[in-house]
């Protein structure tokens, strides 16, 4: 039976969930880099449209079939690989985890993705660019950070790893990436902080994966 195979660009904080919720599901699979700056984009090449018409990162191939989008993905990952679970199995529980994605997933990460600031890269120059994203990255932290105080213990939802904190991760690494002021997020800042310490996210760190320019990798 052949490997998965992931779709993904080292940088794409939507591919960074799926690689940690690979990891921790001990899941092997094929890496396929997909360039998202180089040549105007390999996610633009009619090869890659095939694979994902929406022409983002990340693509999961299993069993023939092709699923994209992160959330969708990892909820695959949990119903196909139950073992160790990603999401709680009380109710009320289970929906926080989903809320906590949603947040960043829908409310915070679209709004600083590449494709947006490519377009707002039109219409201004870098360090307004850098101003858009960091003030979307903190409007949505400012509500996270809040919502986490009524739910988090070790991690966003309790003491266990759920796809909250696979969602965290990497949204966190945007944040310094644009250099957002982290001081008035000491809750946010202490379970990212709790969560790198685990190999499953230390493996999929940006700076880790193959297509990571050797300047920037670990």
């Amino acid at each position: 039976m052949s490997k998965p195979v992931l779709y993904s660009y080292f940088r794409s904080s939507c591919s960074w969930r799926v690689r940690i919720a690979l990891n921790i599901k001990g899941i092997e699979y094929e890496y396929k880099a997909v360039n998202l700056i180089k040549d105007g984009g390999m996610q633009r090449k009619e090869e890659y449209i095939a694979v994902n018409p929406m022409q983002m990162v990340p693509a999961f191939v299993v069993d023939g079939a092709t699923l994209t989008q992160s959330i969708p993905i990892m909820e695959y990952l949990e119903e196909k690989y139950p073992s160790p679970a990603i999401l709680p199995k009380d109710s009320l529980q289970r929906a926080k985890v989903r809320e906590i994605c949603e947040i960043i997933a829908s409310g915070i990460q679209p709004i600083q993705n590449l494709v947006v600031l490519q377009k707002v890269q039109k219409l201004s120059n870098e360090e307004e660019k850098a101003e858009w994203a960091k003030f979307w990255i903190n409007k949505g932290f400012i509500a996270l950070e809040k919502l986490l105080e009524k739910c988090s213990g070790q991690y966003c939802v309790g003491d266990t790893v759920t796809m909250a904190d696979m969602c965290l991760v990497p949204q966190v690494g945007n944040a310094k990436r644009f250099k957002v002021d982290m001081s008035p997020f000491p809750l946010i800042s202490k379970i990212n902080d709790e969560l790198e310490k685990l190999e499953a996210f230390q493996k999929a760190s940006p700076f880790k994966q193959p297509d990571c320019p050797e300047d920037l990798k670990a």
